[in-house]
């Protein structure tokens, strides 16, 4: 099957950037991006920088993260045995335009609490 263009406006379902867009900027990554940004941590540091993450999400999203070349998963030898995770120089590049996106979320959050008020006001007064 031949892969069609992918572009910036048309998010075609047989592109592979689309697959990869969903799986950087879904609900948990983005945030264990910026919890692992000082360094390696285990797996319940992890966590518990993550108010509300599932131990089954954190799996998830961890695995989907490794898989992507994003975060390296580390075995150390100890005993017990101890997991830690780590970003990877491929993962280091997202770090700029992650941190860029959470500065606009705390820059725009009056604009965007302003338009919610509105909206729901139109919504009150028409429902």
């Amino acid at each position: 099957m031949e892969m069609k263009e992918c572009s910036i406006k048309e998010f075609r379902a047989d592109c592979p950037c689309r697959g990869l867009f969903d799986q950087i900027a879904d609900k948990w990554s983005m945030m264990i991006l910026a919890v692992l940004a000082d360094g390696p941590l285990r797996f319940n540091a992890i966590k518990r920088g993550l108010e509300g993450i599932t131990q089954k999400a954190l799996t998830q999203t961890l695995r989907k993260l490794e898989r992507n070349g994003i975060v390296a998963r580390n075995v150390i030898a100890t005993s017990p045995v101890a997991v830690e995770y780590e970003i990877t120089p491929l993962g280091r590049t997202l770090i700029g335009p992650f941190k860029a996106l959470y500065l606009w979320t705390k820059e725009k959050m009056p604009e965007v609490e302003a338009a919610r008020a509105a909206f729901d006001e139109r919504m009150n007064e028409g429902g």
